[in-house]
């Protein structure tokens, strides 16, 4: 697995639309406006959850996620992929454990999940969020870094009553989408810094 895997999708097949499904709330919503999410956001200290990732070549991945705000994250995929995704330390580390070799790196800053994993969150600014919209039960909000449009987007899925996010699509350079689906979250957990040290995990998994 390698950066551009990772940030891929396809349209969503009918299983993940069914698990979308089982999320939508009785009553349509109001939509939620930036400041409250931004304030949701920036709330977010620590998260777990089960996630399901659809896939550009069709397949479905599970796994699980743990987020400690800011700017760390690690994605913990499930058999028989197996990989690992971390960020820590300002960098984003692919582990792709039918390979041997060290894990691809690049800038945090380089991707769109910079966005949610800032350490001041403000959807507010200027030319970030390039679309805001109602659907259905959901908010969906389209953001970008306003300095970098090329790293590409990232929209997220909301629901009201208590606010909460659902999932997100990121959309490359290329164009390439990947969705991620996220199960419900136990937040506030104090997580073991250790499982954001992409040194540790390379040793680990040599």
């Amino acid at each position: 697995m390698n950066r551009r895997s990772f940030f891929r999708s396809i349209a969503m097949p009918f299983a993940a639309m069914t698990f979308l499904t089982a999320l939508a709330i009785p009553a349509a919503a109001e939509k939620i406006t930036l400041q409250e999410l931004s304030r949701y956001l920036n709330a977010l200290t620590t998260a777990e959850a089960e996630f399901t990732q659809i896939n550009s070549d069709g397949s479905i991945a599970t796994g699980q996620i743990y987020i400690q705000r800011p700017g760390r994250v690690r994605f913990e995929y499930a058999a028989p992929d197996n990989n690992l995704v971390i960020a820590g330390g300002g960098q984003v580390a692919i582990f792709d454990a039918k390979s041997n070799q060290p894990p691809e790196q690049y800038p945090l800053s380089r991707t769109p999940l910079s966005i949610i994993l800032d350490k001041n969150v403000d959807l507010g600014r200027a030319k970030m969020v390039t679309g805001h919209s109602q659907d259905g039960n959901t908010t969906r909000v389209r953001a970008q870094d306003p300095e970098h449009p090329e790293y590409g987007s990232i929209e997220l899925v909301f629901t009201s009553a208590p606010t909460e996010l659902r999932q997100w699509i990121i959309r490359d350079d290329s164009g390439a989408e990947t969705t991620m689906i996220l199960g419900e979250m136990k937040k506030g957990a104090k997580l073991k810094a250790s499982l954001f040290n992409i040194s540790m995990a390379t040793r680990q998994r040599q």
